[in-house]
């Protein structure tokens, strides 16, 4: 198999693959918007940590093997996992709670809320 072969086929897995984050980042910024907190990272709550770990850990491992594979083609890191890596951790006591944020992803993704 040529070289070209297999880089054409790594950018079909490339898109499969950011397609199936894009579903699951959807997924849990529905239950979030719902009123689920843990998503974002935003609060102390071991409970909520602990219950949002499996998801956030398969986000994050996707996202990573996304990033290697663009890395191969010669693309950008994939914008949509940077931005929900930086939208994670401690915020100051205004901001917007996390159910808020999760509805305004929705509607920027071009969900229904």
């Amino acid at each position: 198999m040529s070289r070209a072969d297999r880089l054409e086929r790594l950018d079909g897995q490339r898109l499969d693959a950011e397609a199936e984050f894009t579903g699951l980042l959807i997924t849990a910024l529905r239950e979030t918007a719902a009123g689920s907190w843990g998503l974002f990272g935003h609060n102390s709550d071991k409970f909520a940590r602990k219950a949002w770990d499996p998801k956030i850990t398969e986000l994050t491992e996707l996202g990573e093997q996304i990033d290697a594979m663009r890395v191969t083609l010669g693309l950008e890191p994939f914008a949509l996992f940077a931005e929900f890596l930086a939208s994670r951790g401690p915020v100051a006591s205004n901001a917007p709670g996390e159910p808020k944020q999760a509805k305004s992803w929705l509607m920027k993704l071009g969900e229904d809320v």
